[in-house]
């Protein structure tokens, strides 16, 4: 659905089950063609609930075409106490594709006091285009109190990553500058920090003391990535 006039197709990812069960295996796969552009969502956070016996495995392979444009923002998945969860994501980029990415997670359920009793949450990316790998990364924890301080999360329950690359682009520092500066404006009793990749783009790290001070971020993120490499003013997803 093109919900701004702005061409481009707007999606939301449901779950039929409502959440991520103990032994489910969910593959994603998608292909955007040649000057496609989409914005992929889900309707709410994702909960993960208790594996007491397997874990449960999520796979997300995307394939970005010439002068396509992919905007994946889901809301955070929020690990109950004893989820596990493996989450594999590769994404292949053409050289003038565009690629959007957000990645976000709360440490539990936090209205509940139950930060850090999740059991595993793996997590990976893995982004490339013809020439190889543009960003690789993998975080690999188990729940645990002292993850919460110093060295972790510093007390605050939300987690970020959010990635914005083009492969043929290369003037990527004046747009980090900019973002952490935005940041800095934003993130209130928060951390955020952005650097540029080796090449072809920037990541930004979160961490945040609520839901609504990540939203807040995210937004101002996607706002002015989606400004500045798709000249396109920001997305309404009109969620309820």
């Amino acid at each position: 659905m093109d919900l701004d006039g702005d061409g481009v197709a707007t999606l939301l990812l449901l779950n039929p089950t409502g959440g991520i069960l103990a032994g489910d295996r969910l593959d994603t796969d998608i292909s955007l063609g040649p000057g496609s552009r989409v914005c992929l969502s889900t309707p709410s956070a994702t909960r993960v609930y208790r594996s007491p016996g397997p874990l449960a495995v999520q796979r997300i392979t995307i394939d970005v075409a010439r002068g396509a444009a992919l905007e994946w923002m889901p809301d955070h998945l929020i690990p109950s106490p004893g989820a596990q969860l493996r989450q594999e994501t590769e994404i292949t980029l053409a050289p003038d594709a565009t690629l959007l990415y957000l990645d976000a997670w709360a440490t539990g359920r936090v209205a509940r006091g139950e930060t850090w009793s999740f059991d595993l949450l793996d997590s990976s990316l893995v982004v490339r285009d013809e020439a190889g790998p543009l960003l690789r990364e993998r975080c690999v924890l188990a729940g645990h109190p002292a993850r919460d301080g110093l060295g972790g999360t510093e007390g605050l329950a939300y987690v970020a990553t959010f990635v914005a690359i083009r492969p043929n682009e290369e003037d990527w520092e004046d747009l980090a500058h900019r973002l952490q500066a935005y940041l800095d404006g934003t993130a209130v009793r928060g951390r955020a920090g952005v650097t540029t990749l080796a090449r072809g783009g920037i990541l930004a790290r979160l961490l945040c003391p609520s839901a609504p001070v990540l939203q807040v971020c995210i937004q101002t993120l996607w706002a002015h990535c989606r400004k500045r490499l798709l000249h396109l003013d920001p997305a309404r997803l009109r969620k309820l």
